[in-house]
Formats: C-alpha cells, structure tokens, sequence
C-alpha cells in the first residue's frame, strides 16, 4: 500500500493516482457488480479472468502465509485497478472492506478493449506504475520504519488518495491496518494514542475518524 512536499513518492503516486479518474467509455458500459463487507471478489488460486476498477468502497488484497497469519499487500479505492496479474491465476485474495462497487473487466477481451477505447491502454500503465510505487514504499515501509513512522506514513498515504486535509475517515479497521503494516493490533492501538499524547492526531468518539492535528509531523515523521 506514500504522500507530501518532503515525502516525494508519495507525491508522486498521488498524481498518478488522479489521472486514473477519468471515466471512458468501456468503463461506462461495463455491467458492475457489488460486494458486501468481508465477501471475497476473487480467491488467491482462482483463474484471473476478471481484472476490476474499483467505482466506490474499498478493496484489501490478502495472502495468507503458511503459518496463518495474514498479511494485507495493498488497498484499493475508488478509482483503482486491481486483479490484472502476470499468470493465469491470482497470488492474493482480493476482499470487499465495506460495501464495494466494481466493474469487471474480461481478461480475454482486452485486446478489443484497447481497440475499443485507445484511453484504457494510458489508464493501465499509468495504474501498473501507480501499483509499482506504491508495492516499493510499502517495502521500505516494513524493511526500515518503525511502527510510529509506519503509522504517519499510513496516515498520510491515505489523507492524499482519499483528497482530504483534516478529517480522515478510515474505511479499515485497526486489525486491518496492524496486518498491512506488519505489527499487531496491540502495537496499533498503543501506537495510536501515542500520537494522540503527542498532538499529531485526534480521534471521533467512533475512533474511525482521524482529525490530522499536524500534519507537518506526521510528513516528517513518515518521510
């Protein structure tokens, strides 16, 4: 699964990423199909013969490691693509977070889809470079940061592709973003309100809305 002035990958994806908005033609007459939360679009195994746009919600992307543990490699919202893999059969299972609305894409027809609609070629690589950046940070993310770091790196990932300055409503929940980050739960929460102690964040009553109390250290502190 970064963003900001001293955080330049992030920056980086976050442009990528509004490009993909674009609506296209085969985009508006694909069928789409909904997912309710915690339902399964497609299986790790399974033939990929579907590859998918995200149209509202949120999508993880799981494997399952041989001792059963779970690690999330990525999330995929509103305006993401997600299941175009090299092989015949997808490496990660791909879950709805909440209520998700997608449209499938054959993997057969792509070539008359191309041909179709010449825009969809651009909005594939440019998704394919976007899901490259963001595969690296994540990366540099487990292998070098500690879990504070990871934690405002997350943060601050998340406030550029959902475009919000404040108020970060979070689709996941802590198990969800514990998993991601490679840390448990325990460390999540605990890290949590470390940052609230520190004034970098406060919390809703809910606890699922994080108000960016400032910003400029959660950027230096993800950088």
């Amino acid at each position: 699964m970064h963003t900001v002035s001293t955080y330049s990958p992030d920056a980086a994806i976050s442009a990528r990423s509004a490009s993909l908005g674009r609506s296209d033609a085969s985009l508006r007459a694909a069928p789409q199909r909904a997912f309710a939360k915690g339902t399964e679009v497609f299986g790790e195994g399974e033939p990929s013969t579907f590859f998918y746009k995200v149209v509202s919600g949120t999508v993880r992307t799981v494997k399952l490691l041989s001792d059963g543990r779970r690690q999330i490699d990525g999330f995929y919202m509103p305006g993401d693509w997600f299941g175009l893999e090299n092989g015949q059969s997808h490496r990660v299972t791909a879950e709805a977070v909440d209520q998700v609305l997608v449209i499938p894409y054959r993997r057969g027809d792509l070539g008359s889809l191309l041909k179709a609609d010449p825009a969809l070629i651009e909005a594939l690589v440019e998704s394919t470079l976007v899901n490259l950046d963001r595969a690296h940070e994540h990366m540099m993310l487990l292998g070098r940061k500690t879990a504070l770091e990871r934690m405002a790196s997350f943060l601050m990932e998340l406030a550029a592709r959902m475009d919000v300055r404040d108020r970060l409503r979070l689709p996941m929940q802590r198990s969800d973003i514990a998993d991601h980050l490679g840390l448990t739960i325990e460390t999540v929460s605990r890290t949590v309100m470390q940052m609230v102690r520190a004034g970098l964040i406060k919390l809703d009553d809910s606890g699922r809305t994080v108000i960016l109390a400032d910003r400029k250290g959660l950027e230096l502190l993800g950088a």
